[in-house]
């Protein structure tokens, strides 16, 4: 049955996203955050400042979860080893995994959700760039906090620098701390998951994973709370802008789109003519009509009957009267 729209109305086209299409994107992030390294690579001394402004406003308010933490992840190699394991690990698996599932599975859902990750990542570079921060790991050892990162790189794959393998600390932001965009990614982990799986272990899951990763990020001496709370505060924000993000991006591709669009050539003035029917006092004729609803004769030119009943022939009847 064929479908039909009602005026005024358009059906908008389907975009068919492509793993191409999208990778660039995900280069360009990461070539954001590099620059964003860069800039912050040689601010030490404000870094710490504002680190030890946080650790101040944290105790203020008895919100330094941190101490306790980190001593338990030092002194319980089993709790502190998987720990290190889960945040050098997990932020790299999970959050692309989950990505992909819905790229392949919720594509309906999958541009929307990229939007959201990708401009929420962006304010955090923002934030990496204009208020660098330091760890609590990377303060004098005076204010009591142990890096359990280089305490138990024996057991896995990073070194002394945050969750960078070996050897490859200087591709890492040292003091990309606040906010923590290892919060703010697992908490859009647990939204897809809650979201779109369908199963009451996937929504478990959902719960956890973000809950674990904000004790890990503080266990392990890499962020404060208050870290935590701002990476969740930029997942907010980056979901309010995300529609504004996806119109504007909209509004670019119809501009580009008309640009490169070939003109359409004008109808010759002839042409049009021909196509328009022939009208004549007010009737509108047919295709191959002269006089308006001219009808063959069956008789021919020059032998049409006539009316008179005296040129009809003897055996004719006379009219009616």
């Amino acid at each position: 049955m064929p479908q039909t729209e009602s005026p005024g109305t358009e059906v908008a086209p389907r975009i068919r996203l492509r793993w191409w299409t999208e990778l660039p994107l995900i280069v360009m992030v990461y070539a954001c955050y590099s620059a964003g390294r860069l800039l912050a690579r040689g601010d030490v001394s404000t870094a710490v400042d504002h680190g030890l402004a946080i650790l101040r406003v944290e105790k203020a308010l008895h919100l330094n979860a941190e101490h306790p933490l980190n001593r338990l992840f030092t002194r319980e190699a089993w709790i502190g080893v998987p720990a290190d394991f889960w945040y050098a690990s997990l932020h790299y698996l999970v959050t692309p995994a989950i990505l992909i599932w819905i790229f392949r599975s919720r594509a309906v859902h999958y541009r929307a959700a990229r939007t959201w990750l990708m401009t929420s990542t962006f304010i955090g570079l923002i934030g990496f760039t204009l208020l660098p921060t330091c760890p609590p790991r990377l303060l004098s050892a005076g204010y009591g906090f142990v890096d359990t990162m280089a305490q138990y790189s024996s057991y896995g794959w990073w070194g002394g620098e945050a969750s960078a393998p070996r050897g490859l600390g200087g591709m890492t932001n040292q003091y990309a701390a606040m906010p923590s965009l290892h919060v703010g990614w697992s908490l859009w982990c647990g939204v897809m998951l809650w979201r779109y799986g369908g199963t009451r272990l996937v929504k478990v899951a959902a719960v956890v994973y973000p809950l674990v990763t904000t004790i890990v990020v503080m266990g392990t001496a890499n962020h404060y709370f208050l870290d935590a709370v701002a990476g969740a505060a930029v997942m907010g924000a980056g979901l309010l802008l995300a529609p504004l993000v996806m119109r504007g991006a909209d509004r670019v591709k119809a501009r580009l789109a008309a640009r490169t669009a070939p003109a359409v050539a004008p109808v010759p003035q002839a042409a049009a003519a021909a196509q328009a029917s022939i009208v004549s006092d007010r009737c509108q004729t047919s295709a191959g009509e002269r006089i308006p609803r001219q009808r063959e004769s069956r008789f021919g030119p020059g032998a049409e009957p006539s009316a008179a009943p005296s040129e009809a022939g003897d055996g004719a009847p006379a009219a009616a009267r």
